[in-house]
């Protein structure tokens, strides 16, 4: 037998060459293979976050419309008309649009916003009655709301200066006639003080109907979402000693859209705002509403709050107490890719990311609102 000496011994350069080739070929497959499977991975990752994001968000939006219009008001029943949501409708003109198709951004005229309203646990923060400059529980020389000035008394059980330490600048107040027929907002510039023997409450002074702006009214309870309000209605400025001030704890959904990269949805309670969901490119807010003149509800949902209409005349544009439910459209998306070798395009607006929406009705007057 011939023995092979140690200079022939191993593999050939073409055998090398081949066998590196073969190596190559299935690794390059195996990690196209690879690259495939984690884009799909990380796209469906990405489409999971989305909807968990836009189900708890969805959830926390739920919870706090359950208790809409609770705690306001102590004194009187007044289902028909509870203050409960406030609707900011932002309407895009028509030709007009709030997309950014180049940057794939949206801007705030794209985004709605929600007022959600109850008062102040009343265990805490009770209701007190209004009065005049004597403090005194009398029907004449009311306050007036018109004059930035209003006169509370002190609340049952405690003194005028324990009364007043439940109140601070930035406080939302909501001043309601006794029979429920007359109602204000105002926010306080400053903590109270007893003056005399009454608290006296300074704030910027509403128009004499008792109307006023979205700067002195960020709630729009009375500001008629910055149209004109309808006549007649139900805001006036005199508040006598029966009638009530309430101190309100409202929640407000809106989005922040300050980086059109990662627009916001925030959750503002006591003028902190916390965020609920990153990456949102659509909330919109309808609500269906009351007609006296058939004494149904619309089965249309209206998109614009200033058209709010019960179809009875004199009581024709906004009007937030002939809200009967309301529907929330929530769009999120994943974080947009701007890679040059990112080719996917959505079907929604056409950017590189994944989109995901969801909807919700609530009827808050069937949860919390005696109607």
């Amino acid at each position: 037998m011939r023995k092979i000496s140690g200079a022939e011994a191993g593999f050939t350069l073409i055998e090398l060459v081949v066998a590196m080739g073969c190596f190559l070929t299935i690794t390059g497959a195996a990690f196209d293979l690879y690259m495939h499977q984690q884009t799909a991975y990380l796209r469906t990752e990405g489409q999971v976050g989305v909807n968990i994001a836009l189900r708890n968000a969805t959830a926390q939006l739920q919870i706090d419309l359950s208790n809409a219009g609770t705690a306001y008001f102590q004194g009187a029943n007044i289902p028909a008309w509870p203050v409960g949501v406030t609707i900011v409708n932002r309407v895009v003109s028509g030709g007009s649009s709030c997309y950014d198709a180049t940057a794939f951004s949206y801007t705030s005229t794209c985004f709605d916003s929600l007022n959600i309203i109850a008062g102040a646990p009343p265990a805490t923060y009770p209701p007190i009655n209004s009065t005049d400059s004597t403090g005194g529980n009398v029907a004449t020389n009311c306050t007036d709301t018109s004059t930035g000035v209003a006169y509370g008394q002190a609340a049952p059980g405690l003194t005028l200066a324990q009364t007043a330490a439940n109140y601070k600048a930035g406080d939302n107040l909501l001043l309601l006639t006794a029979n429920a027929k007359k109602m204000t907002t105002v926010v306080l510039s400053e903590a109270p003080v007893v003056a005399g023997s009454a608290l006296e409450f300074l704030f910027n002074a509403t128009r004499a109907d008792g109307t006023n702006n979205l700067a002195n009214d960020p709630l729009d309870i009375a500001a008629c979402d910055g149209q004109t309000c309808p006549t007649p209605n139900n805001f006036g400025n005199q508040f006598c000693g029966a009638d009530w001030i309430i101190k309100l704890a409202p929640i407000t959904y809106q989005v922040d859209s300050s980086n059109p990269s990662d627009p916001k949805l925030t959750r503002t309670v006591n003028g902190t705002a916390s965020v609920v969901m990153d990456q949102v490119i659509g909330f919109k807010l309808g609500a269906t509403i009351w007609n006296n003149a058939t004494d149904t509800v619309s089965t249309q949902y209206n998109y614009d709050a200033s058209s709010y209409s019960s179809h009875t005349i004199g009581d024709q544009g906004w009007n937030f107490t002939l809200v009967r439910s309301i529907r929330i459209s929530l769009i999120g998306r994943t974080a947009p890719n701007f890679s040059p070798n990112y080719s996917f395009r959505n079907v929604f607006d056409h950017g590189p990311y994944q989109v995901e929406g969801i909807s919700l009705v609530v009827n808050p007057r069937n949860l919390s609102m005696n109607d």
